[in-house]
């Protein structure tokens, strides 16, 4: 069942830049910033007590983070929730009529397992479950 926000995700186009300047404004270590070659995608979380700033950089040409911060720029792309039985969850969301882009969880950037909703679920923001 759910346990608490996670993150808020935000995708952006230059996650070098992006983690410098929200650490600076908010007077913080720049969090470390981790590669994945093999998808084209960075991540580097920043914790602000307990929830987190998800910053991801998607550098491929065709990824889906890539093609929502060419439409809309660097902006918040998900609300993560935490669930200690996702699949539990997950029926349930469907049970309710909810719209899921992963009907079975599957491992994230951060090595966890994530589902997301589509983002109809709050009118343009999906949300993302992910193992605590």
């Amino acid at each position: 069942m759910l346990k608490g926000v996670g993150h808020i995700g935000i995708a952006v186009k230059n996650i070098e830049e992006s983690v410098a300047a929200i650490s600076k404004a908010l007077d913080l270590p720049v969090p470390r910033i981790w590669d994945h070659p093999d998808k084209k995608m960075k991540v580097a979380v920043l914790d602000l007590k307990g929830i987190g700033l998800e910053f991801i950089e998607d550098y491929s040409e065709a990824g889906a983070f890539a093609a929502f911060v060419k439409e809309r720029g660097n902006a918040i792309h998900h609300v993560c929730l935490l669930s200690d039985d996702m699949e539990a969850d997950l029926e349930i969301l469907e049970e309710r009529g909810v719209e899921l882009a992963d009907r079975k969880p599957k491992m994230g950037l951060r090595g966890k397992r994530i589902a997301f909703t589509r983002p109809s679920v709050l009118d343009g923001i999906p949300l993302e479950f992910s193992e605590p």
